[in-house]
């Protein structure tokens, strides 16, 4: 035995030499065995890891080991999101270039990734904030662009006033920007978009395809893409109400069967028609100028108060002439949704029933639910918008909803309007085009000129990468681009005359909608990708994530290959074929007496159960134990990987995290918890090296015929394997480990026995050494480095990251053996274990042998013995 103790401080560091030395983890292209791409969400360099990173990444690697050892070409690569607003805000902090800080937390955050003992090949590092990098990325900005797939148009987009620039409508809150705390303004700006709408209907079908995924992430793409079928509808206007005697208003609806509990039509704020009446109306211009001083995101527009403008303009029901609706303009109706205008039908739409309870524009319900009794069925103010029949609508009485929009559909579709008919069916999606302007420095330079004689004029491809100048200043506010008295200045591609650069940079979810495809052969110069080498390796067949990207990351990806598809660079629709979302790393908060926040390592906890009390350490003062919450900065909760690393080593953070909860489920970081995964580490170390002395060595298993104690642990040993395999296989890392601990427990027995069990029984030894064998390639792909150390000490000369997965014997996975239920009138009194193959006869004689069966007897001969085959045996008495 070399030492009693596992010294993590000390291998962990000469394993994680002794890989990159040997470079075990890099992949080639070239190689012929099967491939396997895995991958986890590349991170942003912040500067410092976080325990969701050490978890996230930790599922990656242990599959990545796993399917190396399984005979795959794995590849496992890492990069950097680097590029956004941090780099910029720590710019103007700090007084340090962007660039500068980024590269700075990148090597920070390599160096703790790399202290994780993670199986990443880091010869395919990127940083999406490269020049080699978004080179390729303007490369493809162009040929989307040239492919019909780019357009520039004017968007409606938060603009905050202080900072000058777009906010995404996350960076909004309670109206104001997040950094400034200025009001922000609805603004309208020429910005470029990727045309994303164009395959709404194929990102949406073809998530049916997508069986390896979440379903709850696919809901929440079928939601995001949002489609709806309905009707297009033209309302008759009264031209005597309207400014330029407008005739007609047109409105998307998907509730035609509710048009008689219709109460008024509703514009967009940013709708023609209201724009028309505001300039004769100056209370409808302050009051759309109101609007506009609110958020675009949906969420906030759902939540806010509903509030209206009655512009004055009567609308024609469509089946009564004598029937009008006052048209308002509202603060929640969005222009980027339908035609920007809806009919209302309070009784059967929350929104619209808040509406009209405030201008009390009244409320008739028109569908009833089953079994309620029209005449009593009132709506207050609660909508009612679950199934039923139709009432108070006239022809459709009686009918089910959907018969009822058959029918609405059917009349307008033959009704005429102005020579053409009123209606027609349309199907609509949610999903908006994609735009990616950002009035920031830190992003990928969008490869666009303008020129006064030729327009818009793409930069030429030789030009690229058009680079992003080191000489800007953070001393106002505003892109520093913009305001660059030379980097804007060049000449037009096409005429050769004086012109600007587009100022704009890309949003950075452009910078990760690809970059699983460069990693699959980042050094080519000439293209974004090589069609072999990616058309080989895509679809990535793990890809691993927070739950939090599940809509804009994922889809713009899916959206993006597409995109690269239609222009030549890869040969595929989708990119991700099995997708998986982590729980969040979770701790109980600490708050002080002042109510102010302590972290964990300045807590002392004492005793367990209900009597747990906490302490600071520094004081002794008694904090109040909290809540489980995500870990945050805010609530001081966290727990910082390298302190646990370097207390306890990578192993125990990496089993601790595999093994305490479902992967998809959130993991409470416990002290308790870590110490166990310590315990563990250090009891495979002695049992081990307690059986080291008595094993023979490795090579093939002696026969055990004859042998059943070897048989049975040979059995064990290939029950384990394909019980760890599969767990791994369907990413369940947690069953895994729990069968490990049951194995390990079984082991012990043999190893605190050694000398009696193994020193004269080669056979018994020869299987203990397959298990052992066995056992240390089964815990390699969570604890990386205590395997070597102990694959080592078995005296294997090859690590075992290069060995194979053990081959699983089917035959040792027939248990020879089956444990019975036994009840005596109907009351369960024993188990029987028989041969699986065992007789009738012999199942009875085995089972009224029994000293429990015979004291329920009494002695007496049963009247009946029934034996149910591989189930039970009932014995009447």
């Amino acid at each position: 035995m070399t030492t009693d103790r596992y010294n993590a401080r000390e291998a962990e560091p000469r394993w994680q030499r002794a890989w990159t030395q040997q470079a075990i983890f890099e992949t080639k292209n070239d190689d012929p065995r099967p491939k396997y791409y895995v991958l986890e969400m590349f991170p942003y360099p912040s500067g410092r890891i976080h325990m969701g990173h050490v978890r996230n990444y930790t599922m990656g690697d242990v599959v990545a080991r796993y399917k190396r050892a399984k005979g795959f070409n794995v590849l496992h690569p890492m990069g950097w999101d680097a590029f956004g607003m941090p780099a910029e805000n720590a710019a103007m902090e700090r007084k340090v270039h962007p660039r500068a800080w980024t590269y700075q937390n990148i090597a920070a955050m390599k160096a703790q990734l790399q202290v994780m003992g993670l199986s990443l090949d880091w010869s395919r590092e990127i940083a999406t904030c490269d020049p080699s990098y978004y080179k390729h990325q303007q490369r493809m900005f162009l040929d989307f662009l040239k492919a019909g797939l780019v357009e520039r148009k004017q968007s409606k987009v938060n603009w905050d006033p202080v900072d000058q620039t777009v906010l995404a409508n996350e960076q909004v809150i309670d109206g104001r920007g997040w950094r400034s705390g200025a009001l922000v303004e609805q603004r309208e700006l020429t910005q470029w978009f990727f045309k994303i709408s164009k395959y709404s209907e194929d990102l949406l079908n073809a998530l049916d395809t997508l069986d390896r995924w979440p379903e709850k992430v696919r809901l929440m793409q079928r939601n995001w893409i949002g489609r709806s079928e309905g009707l297009l509808l033209r309302f008759a206007l009264d031209p005597a109400t309207t400014p330029n005697k407008q005739t007609e208003l047109e409105i998307f609806t998907t509730r035609g069967d509710t048009l008689f509990g219709a109460k008024f039509l509703a514009l967009s704020p940013d709708h023609p028609l209201a724009a028309e009446v505001a300039k004769t109306n100056p209370a409808l211009a302050d009051f759309i100028a109101e609007c506009k001083r609110g958020g675009t995101a949906q969420e906030a527009i759902d939540t806010a108060e509903k509030k209206g403008f009655d512009t004055g303009i009567k609308a024609v029901h469509p089946f009564d002439p004598n029937w009008t609706l006052p048209v308002y303009v509202a603060n929640f109706i969005l222009m980027d949704y339908g035609t920007g205008a809806i009919f209302g039908c309070p009784a059967h739409d929350q929104r619209d029933l808040d509406f009209v309870n405030k201008y009390g524009l009244g409320v008739t319900p028109v569908v009833c639910p089953e079994g309620q009794d029209p005449a009593t069925f009132v709506i207050t103010d609660i909508a009612y918008d679950g199934d039923g029949r139709m009432i108070n609508s006239r022809f459709l009485d009686g009918m089910t909803i959907e018969a009822a929009k058959e029918e609405v559909a059917k009349r307008l579709e033959a009704a005429q309007l102005g020579g053409k008919p009123v209606a027609k069916r349309q199907v609509n999606f949610r999903l908006r085009d994609w735009g990616i302007s950002r009035q920031r420095y830190w992003g990928c330079p969008i490869p666009i000129v303008h020129c006064d004689d030729c327009g818009v004029v793409p930069e030429k491809i030789e030009n690229l990468p058009v680079e992003l100048p080191e000489d800007i200043t953070f001393d106002r506010p505003g892109n520093p681009l913009d305001r660059h008295p030379t980097w804007k200045n060049v000449a037009c591609p096409q005429c050769g005359k004086p012109a600007r650069r587009e100022t704009d940079t890309m949003d950075t979810f452009v910078d990760s909608s690809w970059y699983f495809a460069r990693f699959t052969n980042p050094w080519i110069e000439d293209s974004p990708t090589n069609r072999a080498d990616v058309d080989a390796w895509l679809p990535v067949n793990q890809y691993i994530g927070g739950v939090e990207h599940a809509i804009l990351h994922l889809l713009y990806s899916r959206f993006f290959t597409r995109a690269m598809k239609a222009t030549g660079h890869v040969g595929l629709d989708e990119p991700f074929e099995g997708m998986f979302t982590q729980g969040m790393v979770v701790h109980e908060i600490y708050r002080k007496a002042d109510g102010s926040y302590a972290a964990p390592a300045e807590v002392k906890i004492e005793a367990s159960g209900s009597g747990r009390r906490a302490t600071l350490i520094e004081t002794g003062e008694a904090v109040e134990i909290g809540a489980i919450e995500k870990m945050s900065k805010s609530k001081r909760n966290t727990v910082d990987p390298d302190d646990i690393i370097a207390t306890y080593g990578a192993d125990t953070a990496r089993w601790f995290m595999l093994s305490d909860s479902p992967p998809d489920r959130d993991v409470i970081w416990s002290e308790e918890g870590v110490q166990g995964a310590t315990r563990f580490v250090q009891r495979i170390w002695r049992l081990v090296n307690a059986a080291i002395p008595y094993l023979p060595p490795s090579g093939p298993v002696a026969d055990t015929s004859g042998h059943e104690r070897a048989k049975a642990l040979r059995s064990l040993t290939h029950r384990t394997l394909a019980d760890v395999s599969t767990g791994i296989e369907r990413l369940r890392f947690n069953t895994a480990i729990a069968k490990l601990y049951t194995f390990v427990g079984e082991l012990q027995e043999i190893a605190d026995n050694a000398k009696t069990h193994l020193a004269d029984d080669p056979v018994y030894a020869s299987a203990t050494r397959e298990a052992f064998d066995v056992l240390i390639r089964m815990i390699s792909p969570m604890m990386p480095h205590l395997a070597e150390e102990c694959w080592a000490a078995l005296g294997h000369r090859e690590m075992v990251s290069l060995a194979s997965w053990p081959q699983i014997e089917p035959d040792l996975l027939v248990e020879d053996t089956i444990t019975l239920p036994v009840q005596v009138n109907g009351r369960k009194r024993a188990d029987v274990t028989v041969a699986r193959d065992a007789k009738t006869a012999e199942i009875e004689t085995a089972v009224l042998a029994l000293d429990a069966i015979k004291r329920a007897l009494d002695g007496k001969p049963p009247r009946k013995v029934i034996v149910v085959p591989q189930r039970i045996v009932n014995v009447v008495g």
